[in-house]
């Protein structure tokens, strides 16, 4: 157990410096994550039961998805905030990177929900078979769903905004096209 967590500490310090080197700030998701592991590894060591420590994804997942609806829901977005930080920009909607949020918000709700299931009623295998390469599988069919969401919103913004074009076109031409 107090090799899991002093891992657990480890990556998480290497995400901040990470960060502090090339973004030249510090996220606020990974402060978050810190200090999780940060309290819940003592408390796992200190009641030498681990379940404190694997209920670690349970947590940053309610925390997580609860920042991110709130923030969205003051008109802010971490997403967009995060791609500014980044060098290239990318040509993503306002409208559709929000959809995009909020989808994020409710994915990491659920999934800290199932890895709390799995930490208190899963064996330690299969709890860390979803901690790592099983997050990055059901995260893979999450993008796929995702994807074909953006696709159709993308879709219907842009008949939308012919139809716009096409009525401003008649509208100009006194009903009639030429």
């Amino acid at each position: 157990m107090e090799i899991a967590i002093i891992g657990g500490l480890s990556l998480a310090i290497l995400e901040i410096i990470f960060e502090k080197v090339f973004f030249k700030h510090i996220h606020s998701i990974s402060k978050l994550n810190f200090i999780i592991i940060l309290i819940l590894g003592p408390i796992s060591l200190i009641g030498h039961d681990g379940v404190w420590f694997k209920l670690q994804p349970f947590f940053t997942g309610l925390f997580l998805s609860g920042f991110l609806i709130f923030n969205l829901n003051q008109g802010k977005s971490l997403m967009l905030t995060m791609m500014e930080d980044m060098e290239k920009k990318a040509n993503v909607p306002e409208e559709i990177m929000t959809k995009i949020e909020y989808h994020l918000a409710y994915f990491l709700l659920f999934n800290g929900i199932f890895m709390g299931y799995l930490a208190i009623y899963e064996s330690t295998s299969r709890w860390a078979f979803f901690k790592s390469i099983g997050f990055y599988i059901v995260f893979a069919v999450f993008l796929v769903l995702e994807i074909i969401l953006i696709r159709r919103e993308v879709k219907k913004i842009m008949l939308e905004q012919m139809q716009a074009q096409a009525d401003m076109i008649q509208t100009h031409h006194g009903g009639q096209i030429d």
